[in-house]
């Protein structure tokens, strides 16, 4: 069985219509379909991050807990 890349760097153009395409090994990696639903977050001074929204999901229920 072939190890997971851990690590990657890829580059993606701005369309004119401002959409970007992840590459596909970065797709791949975080295992991003169409479809998928993602949470962009920006800082002026550190970038933009991207994080499935299943993943802040998944995050926000454990910390919230179960309420039944």
């Amino acid at each position: 069985m072939k190890a997971k890349k851990s690590k990657t760097v890829g580059t993606a153009t701005v369309g004119a219509k401002g959409q970007i395409v992840i590459p596909r090994e970065i797709r791949e990696m975080f295992g991003i379909e169409p479809g998928d639903s993602l949470i962009l977050f920006a800082d002026t001074k550190k970038g933009i991050g991207i994080l499935k929204s299943d993943f802040v999901t998944e995050m926000a229920e454990k910390e919230l807990g179960d309420d039944e």
